[in-house]
């Protein structure tokens, strides 16, 4: 990996770096992906199949396009019953950590004879996207899936490609079934969004959308945004670590190649005051890349926006963590509880030489759907209240509406609102 030493040049060359992998910055896709989205909303089912058959090579029909309880039994039965009892154990894990996050209905009384509340109330319906393929990702299934079902939403519909064989990956399907998903169909793309934000004959829509995917599905999900919610538009993986001379140089390149193979767009960062802990590294990526069996992708990830940033205090460490935002930031210091307690901005933290990053993957329980491209700066992981909505409850008897009257109609006065001061005003006459 190259080692930089970080000044305001090299800063604003990183930064610049990063941004150009926002999904946003790729207008080439917009009008491709703007046609397909019309168009299953105008032909609906009849667009729906034909991108289906052009895309994923499969001819489906409105009788085969959603999964079957027949299938759902043939996946439980095919895939590893490891495999299937470690999905269960991770579940716990996200169900526990999120059923923490669950919030509830209020109401004030006063004395006046005033009520004010808020009430909670979960979504109705919400789509979820799981990308398909040759790769399964059952994780992503459990992380977007157990929120809305903890939330309460009542109807929760997955959405993936499906094989060439015209069945959804019998991992997916697992995955969602022991997750809550109450219906799934065989589609994905940009169409799968388009269906989902408007329905069609055979997919009703849905409230809200959730889930990664590829820059069509970005875009598709951009694109409807305002039709329905979504949660946000994904970027690709990202990590940093931030360590110093005293971190495990096998373990923090370990961590950084953790975060590389998944695409050639993903970033991986180290950020130390050490040069010896940087060369260190360094060295051992190089090593681990000759092993693992996604090295090519691994290394053009590293070559494009890999970096070992070297700076000389950790409070620079932590100002440029702060600055990236990182989807991912692992703290690998003498005192990372110390340092984490001045991060501002990044989506999840882990703390410790053994809190990598793979374990928020697969198992802690906290989510692993995540702010990339320094959106940690405002947004937040993906949550119970992403499922639901709240509402204002407000009650005012007479008695209490009494004394504030004349406050009410010479506000609204003022902003030449004589209506709504009449509303106020009638209750008094």
């Amino acid at each position: 990996m190259r080692i930089v030493k970080l000044d305001e040049t090299s800063r604003e060359n990183l930064l610049a770096d990063l941004l150009k992998r926002d999904p946003n910055n790729y207008d080439s896709y917009t009008k491709q992906v703007a046609a397909i989205v019309e168009d299953v909303k105008e032909k609906r089912d009849e667009a729906l199949f034909s991108y289906t058959e052009k895309f994923d090579g499969v001819a489906l029909t409105a009788e085969t396009v959603r999964v079957t309880e027949e299938e759902i039994e043939e996946a439980l039965q095919t895939i590893d019953q490891e495999l299937l009892a470690v999905m269960r154990r991770s579940m716990e894990n996200i169900r526990a950590y999120h059923e923490k996050q669950k919030r509830y209905s209020w109401f004030d009384s006063k004395p006046n004879g005033s009520i004010l509340g808020q009430k909670i109330t979960p979504l109705e319906s919400v789509g979820v996207y799981v990308p398909g393929g040759k790769a399964a990702y059952p994780s992503s299934v459990l992380m977007n899936i157990i929120p809305a079902e903890v939330a309460g939403v009542p109807r929760i519909c997955m959405v993936t490609p499906p094989s060439r064989n015209g069945k959804v990956n019998p991992v997916t399907l697992a995955a969602a079934h022991i997750a809550g998903a109450t219906e799934v169909y065989k589609v994905g793309g940009a169409q799968a969004i388009a269906a989902l934000a408007f329905g069609t004959q055979s997919i009703p829509r849905v409230n809200k959308i959730v889930g990664p995917g590829n820059i069509y599905v970005a875009l598709a999900k951009k694109a409807v945004y305002g039709h329905v919610s979504i949660d946000s538009i994904a970027g690709p993986s990202e990590i940093m670590v931030v360590a110093d001379e005293t971190a495990n140089p096998r373990f923090v390149a370990a961590d950084l190649l953790s975060q590389a193979e998944h695409d050639e767009l993903a970033s991986a960062i180290l950020v130390t005051d050490s040069m010896k802990l940087a060369e260190e590294v360094s060295a051992q990526t190089d090593l681990f890349i000759r092993e693992l069996s996604r090295g090519d992708i691994i290394q053009k990830s590293l070559d494009n926006y890999g970096y070992i940033l070297v700076v000389d205090t950790m409070e620079e460490a932590i100002e440029t963590a702060n600055e990236i935002a990182p989807e991912h930031l692992e703290i690998v210091t003498k005192n990372p509880f110390e340092v984490m307690t001045k991060v501002k901005n990044a989506g999840a933290i882990f703390l410790g030489e053994y809190s990598s990053e793979p374990l928020g993957d697969y198992f802690a329980g906290p989510n692993h759907v995540l702010p990339t491209n320094g959106t940690a700066k405002f947004f937040s992981p993906l949550s119970v209240d992403d499922y639901i909505k709240k509402s204002s409850i407000i009650y005012y008897s007479k008695e209490a509406l009494e004394p504030v009257k004349e406050d009410i109609m010479k506000f609204a006065r003022s902003e030449q609102l004589t209506a709504h001061a009449n509303s106020i005003k009638v209750r008094f006459e």
